[in-house]
C-alpha cells in the first residue's frame, strides 16, 4: 500500500498539472530507476518519495527498473536491497521489476539505427585518448580519425564488437554530435563500450554494454515514462537524452526535469565515498548505524514514517543547499517521542545501597510505558535493597542549584521513592564505588507528607535483575559541515562518531524487539541492533539523543 507523502505544490506539480490541463498525457507515470553498484542513502529516499508520491497523487503510476548497464559494479545483493529499502519506505511499485538490461535488443537496434543514420561511429582510441581529445571547458575537443568511417564499416565493426572480436578498451561506440560544443556531453559521447563479464540477468548473452545515458532514457521511453524526474547534476546529460530520442525511431519522448539532490550536513552521500568507506573497512558495511544509507538507518533505528516526514519538509526545488542535520533528527524525535515505549537503563553505572530496607527486600513497581498513552499498558519493574544509578546523577561535592543526588540531598528516583545520600565507599585509585543512601518509603505513592519539596528526579535500574548491556552512542561520521567539500573525505573522519558504553537496561528490556524504539528515558531514543544484539548479549544503538548535543561539542 502506498504511502503517500504530501507535498506543498512545487515546480514539478506545476509543470504536470499543466500537461494535464493540455492533454498531453492520459496518465502520469514516473520511475524510480537506481543503479544497482550500491545500497541506496538518504538522497535516494527524496527521489522515491518525489516519484512514488506524485504517481499516488495522480493517480498515475511509478516503476522501478533497474539501470543495470555496468555489470562491473552491479550484483544481486544491491537489487535486493533496494527492493527491500522502497518497500520498507511505505511504496510499491507498479507491475513487475523492470531492468534496462530487458531493453537490450532494442537498445542494440536503436544503435544501429544511429550508425545506418551515420550519426555513430566505431571508435578504436584509447580510453585514455578519448578524454585527451575530447578537450576541456576551454579547449574544443578534437575528431578522431575513425570519425568519418563509411556506415558499411560502422556496421561491420559494431557487429564485431557484438562478437567478442575486440578486446576490451580495443574499441567503443560513440555517438557522431560536435566536437566543438560548449556542452562536454554533446562531444561524442560513448554509447557501447566492451566488458567481457557476465551480467546478472542476461549472463553471458552480451559482452558490449549501453553506457547509462544511452539506456536510460530508451527505458524511459519504451515505458512510457510521461515525466522523468531527477537530480541537477543530470541537467546537461537531458540535452543528450533529448538527442538520443529526437534520433531514433521511437514512439514516445519522455521529459527530464531536475531538482536539487539532498545534501546534509556532516554527511556523505555519494555512492563512490560509501563505498570506499565499506571497502576500505571504516565501517562495518553499509548497513553500519553511522551511514546514512536506508539500511544503515533502519539498523540504527530510524522508522520509515520520520524519513518520510523529512523529505516532505525539505521539498523540492532546483536550488541546491546544505539541509541541516538537525532537521533530519528532529523528525525522528517527533515520531519517537509519540510512539516509542520508555524503559529505564544506565550506561555508567556506579552501586547504590539502600541502608534501611531489610535484606532481600523487594518491591514489584507497575510502570506506564508511555506517559501519554495509556493503551500501551504498564510494565512491572522489580525494586531492590541495591540498585544502579548513573554516575553523572551523583555530585560528591556540593553544588549549588544541583538538581540530582548528593550528601545529605533529596532525590526521586523514577516512579519509585526518594532517597537521600548519607555516605560513599571508594576503591584504591579514589573512584566511588557504592553510594549508601536511606529512602522514604511513605513516597512510593507520592510525596512526602511533611510538604518537603524534592525537586530532581533521577533513574536507575534493580542491582539484582538489571540486564547487562552494550551501549553504542553514535555521533555523524565526519567533523566537517561539508565533507564532501574535502580534498579527502578521510581527513575529516570523526573519531567519537561511534563509542560503546557498558551498562544495564531493566529486567523488561530481556526480549526487546529488534525493530522497536524505546525512549530509555533521560538517555535518548535506542533500539537493539539487529546484527549483534542477541538473548545472551544486549546491544543498543543510539537513534538520537533527547535533545542535540553533539553538535555543539563540536563547534
Amino acid at each position: 500500500m502506498n504511502q503517500v507523502v504530501s507535498y506543498k505544490t512545487n515546480f514539478i506539480r506545476q509543470i504536470i498539472d499543466k500537461d494535464l490541463a493540455r492533454g498531453m498525457h492520459a496518465i502520469v507515470r514516473t520511475r524510480f530507476p537506481p543503479e544497482p553498484n550500491g545500497y541506496l542513502h538518504i538522497g535516494h529516499a527524496k527521489s522515491i518519495c518525489l516519484n512514488f508520491t506524485i504517481a499516488a497523487d495522480y493517480k498515475g503510476q511509478c516503476h522501478l527498473r533497474f539501470d543495470d548497464t555496468n555489470p562491473v559494479n552491479e550484483n544481486m545483493e544491491f537489487i535486493e536491497s533496494i527492493k527491500h529499502d522502497v518497500t520498507w519506505l511505505g511504496f510499491q511499485w507498479h507491475g513487475s521489476i523492470r531492468y534496462a538490461s530487458d531493453f537490450f535488443e532494442q537498445q542494440y537496434a536503436y544503435a544501429i539505427e544511429l550508425i545506418k543514420k551515420g550519426l555513430a561511429y566505431v571508435d578504436e582510441l584509447s580510453p585514455n585518448l578519448i578524454r585527451e581529445y575530447r578537450g576541456s571547458l576551454t579547449v574544443a575537443g578534437q575528431n578522431s580519425p575513425y570519425r568519418n568511417r563509411s556506415v558499411v564499416d560502422n556496421l561491420k565493426l559494431f557487429s564485431q564488437m557484438r562478437n567478442g572480436d575486440f578486446s576490451e578498451g580495443a574499441a567503443c561506440l560513440r555517438a557522431k554530435i560536435n566536437m566543438a560544443s560548449s556542452f562536454m556531453i554533446l562531444r561524442d559521447p560513448v554509447l557501447y563500450r566492451i566488458k567481457f563479464i557476465d551480467h546478472h540477468q542476461t549472463g553471458n548473452k552480451w559482452c558490449i554494454y549501453p553506457m547509462y545515458d544511452f539506456a536510460h532514457c530508451i527505458s524511459d521511453a519504451l515505458e512510457g515514462i510521461t515525466h522523468s524526474l531527477c537530480t541537477m547534476e543530470f541537467q546537461d546529460n537531458r540535452r543528450l537524452y533529448d538527442w538520443i530520442l529526437n534520433n531514433i525511431t521511437i514512439a514516445t519522448h519522455p521529459q527530464q526535469y531536475e531538482f536539487s539532490r539532498l545534501n546534509l550536513e556532516y554527511a556523505i552521500t555519494s555512492k563512490r565515498h560509501l563505498n570506499r568507506l565499506v571497502t576500505e573497512q571504516i565501517v562495518e558495511g553499509w548497513d553500519d548505524p553511522r551511514m546514512l544509507t536506508l539500511a544503515g538507518m533502519r539498523r540504527r533505528g530510524y522508522t520509515a514514517a520520520s524519513i518520510r516526514e523529512f523529505c516532505r519538509r525539505i521539498g523540492i526545488t532546483k536550488q541546491e543547499n546544505l539541509i541541516e542535520i538537525a532537521a533530519l533528527e528532529s523528525c525522528i524525535r517527533e515520531d519517537l517521542n509519540e510512539n516509542a515505549p520508555r524503559a529505564m537503563a544506565v550506561l555508567d553505572a556506579v552501586r547504590v545501597f539502600i541502608i534501611n530496607l531489610p535484606d532481600g527486600y523487594e518491591r514489584m513497581l507497575s510502570m506506564p510505558c508511555h506517559p501519554n498513552k495509556n493503551e500501551m499498558g504498564t510494565r512491572v519493574v522489580p525494586f531492590t535493597k541495591e540498585i544502579y544509578i548513573d554516575r553523572s546523577d551523583f555530585c560528591e561535592e556540593p553544588r549549588k542549584n544541583y538538581k540530582r543526588l548528593m550528601i545529605g540531598k533529596e532525590v526521586r528516583l523514577r516512579h519509585a521513592c526518594t532517597i537521600k545520600a548519607e555516605s560513599i565507599e571508594k576503591d584504591d585509585l579514589g573512584q566511588i564505588t557504592c553510594i549508601f543512601c536511606s529512602c522514604d518509603v511513605n513516597t512510593f505513592n507520592g510525596d512526602p507528607i511533611d510538604g518537603r519539596k524534592i525537586t530532581g528526579v533521577i533513574h536507575w535500574v534493580s542491582f539484582q535483575y538489571a540486564l547487562s548491556a552494550e551501549f553504542r552512542l553514535y555521533e555523524p561520521l565526519f567533523t566537517s559541515v561539508n565533507p564532501a567539500a574535502s580534498e579527502d573525505i578521510f581527513n575529516t573522519l570523526n573519531p567519537n562518531s561511534m563509542m560503546i558504553r557498558q551498562g544495564f537496561v531493566e529486567n523488561s528490556m530481556q526480549y526487546a524487539p529488534i525493530s522497536l524504539a524505546y525512549q530509555f528515558e533521560r538517555e535518548g531514543y535506542f533500539c537493539a541492533d539487529s546484527v549483534h544484539s542477541t538473548a545472551n548479549k544486549l546491544v543498543f544503538n543510539r537513534i538520537v539523543g533527547l535533545r542535540q548535543t553533539w553538535l555543539n561539542s563540536n563547534t
